[in-house]
């Protein structure tokens, strides 16, 4: 697995608490956008708009220089973090609660796991029972309401992509070749991501439906919020912590956000707290604390074991 490069802890926490809080946040003003923008096309509007402004900023301080195996790496963690991720879950909160949404893409370390199955690493059989025992979380929250029609299932089956190429896009990206730069990186997957949202709004024939006169001023601002902090700030935060911080440290936000989401989604549109909406977000967030401080700690020891080894390998 490729070792983050070093940074500061100050440099490291001051980004995972911008991830925390704002990612958190976006959830609620992507309920609030989606009331009256078109889905797709302002989502990807909002990432364009995001990734011009970092390639211009770029461009002009220092010049955009970038290999072609980079560019492709960026490009391919863009669109399944933006298109994949983020694309779905804007087409899902039409229809699902930001609170419920949140706490089903809290499910995303849960799926790093299966994929760091599927490429070889080795797995703890108790961090296969997190796994489980997550997922029974999920599934207590989404079973039911699925069921009963309480929330639309077309909804929560969007939200399980979005999990699935969130957590890929994750997983991918410490593995390809990226631009060390972590603004350029973000910028390219933020411009590729929000092209192909763009494009995907259109075809879907979103442009042939705007009518600028229905767009509210809170959705509006939901959007503006979006573009400075949901993109500009938290992505670029999160682009950089996976450069410089391990997948289980960063993960750790899938267990913050829901929490701050559900908090802003009954406190700004009364979406309802119930006491299964508690012991389900209990349980997944309980699942994903355990594995992700499981693994830490595992990888911690891992790095104490090879740095006397390679020592020894110096020495001789």
């Amino acid at each position: 697995m490729p070792t983050p490069r070093s940074a500061s802890p100050l440099a490291i926490w001051s980004a995972l608490g911008a991830v925390y809080v704002i990612w958190g946040s976006t959830y609620l003003a992507i309920a609030i956008a989606v009331q009256t923008l078109p889905p797709l096309f302002s989502a990807g509007l909002r990432f364009c708009l995001a990734g011009l402004v970092l390639l211009g900023f770029i461009a002009v301080r220092r010049g955009l220089r970038v290999g072609r195996e980079q560019l492709i790496g960026a490009a391919i963690v863009g669109l399944l973090l933006i298109v994949g991720g983020n694309g779905f879950v804007v087409l899902a909160e039409r229809t699902v609660p930001s609170g419920l949404t949140a706490l089903i893409i809290a499910s995303v370390p849960l799926w790093i796991v299966i994929f760091r199955r599927i490429a070889g690493d080795r797995i703890h059989v108790s961090t296969f029972i997190g796994v489980a025992v997550g997922f029974a979380g999920v599934a207590f929250l989404v079973v039911p309401r699925g069921s009963s029609g309480e929330v639309d299932g077309g909804g929560l089956l969007l939200l399980f992509v979005a999990t699935i190429s969130w957590a890929l896009g994750t997983f991918l990206s410490p593995r390809l070749r990226m631009p060390r730069d972590a603004l350029l990186s973000t910028g390219i997957q933020q411009l590729a991501g929000g092209i192909v949202l763009v494009a995907s709004g259109t075809a879907m024939g979103e442009l042939a439906h705007l009518e600028p006169a229905t767009w509210s001023t809170r959705s509006l601002l939901a959007m503006a919020y979006l573009v400075v902090f949901g993109s500009l700030v938290a992505f670029t935060a999160y682009s950089w912590l996976l450069q410089h911080a391990s997948v289980s440290l960063v993960s750790t936000y899938a267990y913050v956000n829901p929490v701050v989401a559900v908090f802003l989604g009954a406190l700004v549109l009364a979406e309802p707290i119930t006491p299964s909406i508690v012991i389900g977000a209990a349980i997944i967030i309980a699942a994903v604390a355990f594995i992700v401080t499981r693994e830490g700690a595992r990888q911690r020891a891992a790095s104490a074991t090879d740095e006397p080894r390679a020592a020894a390998s110096e020495a001789d």
